[in-house]
């Protein structure tokens, strides 16, 4: 199978994360796209993120009426920190019949030589680069990339969060299950006091 491998805190996943996902996974002739969900990115903060098997439960329900969407709780079981390149040589050792590429933001490309191991990653997967605002995408190192132009939403994790927060609403910047399993668990730190918007 052709796998299109999508990482990220998804603190919480977002309808943003799901476009990018979903428009890939159809257009890039992938036959699924799984969301790694990392429980430590060593380039983020860890004081805002929600519980690791929270955060997969949260992807799990998002998708499950897609079923060229997997959610992957691959690194829950590798070392912490989690680092792409550990993920995609234990994921290709693993899965041999399967053909992994890397899905990731404009932005994540810029910084890729930040990460660890990178020349690994460029010289053994495609990366499936998305556009993101006030990212030029160069291709310098010689990576074998394929840029695709996806719907961009100006939404955020972090700013789902604040407004969760605020208990201001949270109504379609997310699935309505996410949202739902978001203010019954209070998630985010939600004041239980206060209602939600219909």
């Amino acid at each position: 199978m052709n796998i299109g491998l999508y990482f990220g805190s998804f603190n919480p996943i977002h309808t943003g994360h799901l476009i990018i996902a979903n428009e890939v996974a159809y257009h890039e002739n992938l036959d699924q796209v799984w969301f790694v969900v990392s429980p430590q990115n060593p380039l983020k903060e860890t004081k805002t993120l929600l519980n690791e098997w929270h955060r997969l439960h949260l992807v799990q329900i998002a998708i499950e009426d897609n079923p060229k969407l997997k959610a992957s709780s691959v690194e829950f079981k590798l070392p912490k920190p989690s680092y792409t390149s550990n993920t995609l040589a234990y994921l290709t050792e693993s899965y041999p019949n399967h053909t992994f590429s890397l899905i990731m933001g404009g932005d994540s490309f810029c910084n890729l030589t930040k990460w660890l191991n990178y020349q690994y990653i460029i010289e053994s997967f495609d990366l499936i680069v998305y556009s993101r605002a006030g990212f030029a995408i160069e291709n310098t190192l010689g990576a074998k990339i394929k840029i695709v132009e996806t719907s961009l939403l100006e939404i955020s994790s972090t700013l789902i969060r604040e407004k969760i927060k605020r208990g201001a609403p949270i109504d379609y910047w997310l699935p309505k299950a996410v949202a739902d399993e978001i203010i019954n668990n209070n998630y985010y730190k939600l004041p239980a006091n206060k209602p939600r918007d219909q």
